[in-house]
């Protein structure tokens, strides 16, 4: 396992993204490390901005998110892995620390899963809504696209190399942002295209909350990418909040023992981006890359 520790920047707020977890992949040509650098970030400084200017957590995690759902490198939003049918089914979370929560499973007409999602949670009484329809985007003022929007012919040889056992696939595409804003509110973001080859309608931990994602003001924020079905029987990011929060573990410590108690033991690998509540950053995984960004001591770090 590998384990990245930033201490608090005095400018007061914290970010770190994450834009998936697992093994390089060849055929979206991953050697090509420049230009997963350059999206990583983008992503980082977009949602920066909005914390530099004041903004709140909740804005720079989406903001964050949204640029990597935009970019057909990372599995979220256009460019996600396929169905075993060749279809696109996006899946997106927000909470925020003070307990509220949207997300939206197997979405194919928004444009950005994540902005789809803070909608839930802010214009619904719900927290999880499936398959949006196309209508319910527009109504609520979002960008909606045709569903092959987001299907790109790297991802079809994806699929057809996987479908021929040529290609082994992946369980680990999966975005996500947490940030700590200057008010001391904290929030977390996660969006997917899920696995490679899944079953129509297959949802994995990215819109379940306390498994994929996670926050809770005066504790933690989490997001989480890898094998989806572990982190949801582990009920990973939530699992690491209670550690922390009940007994009193630093947020290094709880990411590393949960990572190891949860994910370990199924025989699975993944990986956590978090955020504690003075804004100390962690970013851990035990497969064997995982892409990211944050801030340390002033230089911006993408890991990839």
């Amino acid at each position: 396992m590998r384990v990245f520790t930033v201490e608090p920047a005095p400018a007061g707020y914290s970010l770190v993204l994450h834009g998936g977890a697992g093994g390089r992949l060849s055929e979206l040509s991953l050697d090509e490390q420049g230009r997963y650098s350059t999206g990583l970030t983008d992503a980082f400084l977009a949602g920066e901005h909005v914390l530099a200017a004041g903004g709140s957590a909740l804005d720079a995690v989406c903001a964050t998110v949204e640029q990597l759902e935009n970019n057909p490198l990372f599995n979220s939003g256009r460019g996600a892995a396929l169905t075993a049918t060749g279809q696109a089914e996006l899946d997106a979370s927000v909470m925020t620390g003070d307990g509220r929560a949207g997300a939206i499973a197997v979405s194919r007409y928004a444009k950005n899963p994540v902005r789809l999602a803070r909608k839930v949670m802010e214009e619904s009484e719900h927290v999880l809504l499936v398959a949006p329809t196309k209508k319910l985007v527009e109504d609520w003022g979002l960008e909606s696209v045709e569903a092959d929007y987001f299907i790109t012919p790297l991802r079809q040889d994806q699929l057809k190399n996987v479908q021929a056992k040529l290609l082994e696939g992946s369980r680990h595409g999966t975005v996500g942002a947490v940030a700590l804003d200057v008010h001391g509110n904290l929030a977390a973001a996660t969006s997917t295209g899920g696995m490679v080859n899944q079953s129509d309608g297959r949802v994995g931990d990215t819109p379940i909350i306390g498994a994929g994602n996670y926050a809770k003001d005066g504790v933690v924020g989490v997001s989480c990418t890898g094998a989806g079905e572990a982190f949801i029987e582990g009920v990973v990011a939530h699992e690491i909040s209670a550690r922390m929060r009940y007994a009193g573990t630093a947020v290094d410590d709880a990411v590393s023992a949960t990572i190891e108690a949860e994910l370990a033991t199924r025989s699975v690998d993944g990986g956590v981006i978090a955020i504690d509540a003075a804004g100390r950053i962690v970013v851990a995984h035990n497969s064997p890359a995982m892409f990211a960004a944050y801030r340390d001591a002033e230089q911006l770090i993408t890991l990839t």
